[in-house]
């Protein structure tokens, strides 16, 4: 019987290793977010979830590492996050860094609870998650989307980036945020950036399918429906 090993960022105590106590799982625990660390812990078959405590790491810093767990070719299972109560706002956009998350004091039995949940689910998880937009669909564990039965040959940040935007339908994001949710704290890059990226996209969606990721004057981009758009054509 293999045992279920969870990492464990930046400690495992009190109320959090009590939990995995009664869990029954193992923790590995990394004392900084650093990759090369956490790969020196993982087990031969991989972790099964991940516990991030951001409430004791800078938040960036917590967020950075969720993206890059995320980002590896080997998956960690399940990421919980442990928060404080401020840093709820700062979760808008970010969902789909984390699978749940529980806020301090930590209860052990709410926080047992979860992670047992999660670890199950992800255990019987047998369809691959996928984000669908009328022509649209993406699966989200091959990285692969698709335009009306279309593949689309798109780079790692192409892939990123549609993903985020079709995750957050007719949200308006501005150039600073996409660099900020999409290529992370680490990048530097200026706006001009993103409008290449832009470009490119609605290059391989086709003229048919381009509106998708609409423009919003002054502002940034928007992922708008095939059905919004029509209706906009419609009441022109």
């Amino acid at each position: 019987m293999s045992i279920d090993v969870v990492l464990c960022v930046p400690s495992c105590d009190g109320p959090v290793r009590k939990a995995f106590d009664v869990t029954g799982v193992t923790p590995a625990i990394a004392a900084s977010a650093r990759l090369n660390e956490i790969a020196a812990l993982e087990p031969t078959d991989g972790f099964s979830g991940a516990v991030i405590n951001a409430a004791a790491l800078p938040f960036s810093e917590a967020m950075s590492l969720c993206r890059q767990l995320r980002q590896r070719e080997r998956g960690v299972g399940p990421i919980i996050l442990l928060l404080d109560h401020y840093q709820l706002d700062d979760l808008t956009f970010r969902e789909d860094l984390f699978d749940d998350f529980v806020v301090g004091p930590y209860d052990v039995s709410e926080l047992a609870t979860r992670l047992r949940h999660r670890l199950r689910r992800a255990g019987n998880e047998s369809v691959a998650p996928r984000i669908e937009h009328a022509e649209l669909s993406m699966n989200l564990e091959t990285y692969q989307a698709s335009i009306a039965g279309r593949v689309m040959d798109l780079t790692y940040m192409e892939y990123e980036l549609l993903r985020f935007l079709a995750t957050n339908p007719n949200r308006v994001f501005t150039r600073a945020t996409l660099l900020s949710r999409v290529w992370g704290y680490e990048y530097y890059g200026g706006a001009r950036t993103v409008d290449v990226h832009v470009r490119r996209l609605r290059a391989k969606l086709g003229e048919e399918y381009a509106h998708l990721i609409q423009t919003v004057r002054s502002v940034g981009y928007k992922f708008g429906t095939s059905s919004e758009f029509l209706d906009q054509r419609t009441g022109e």
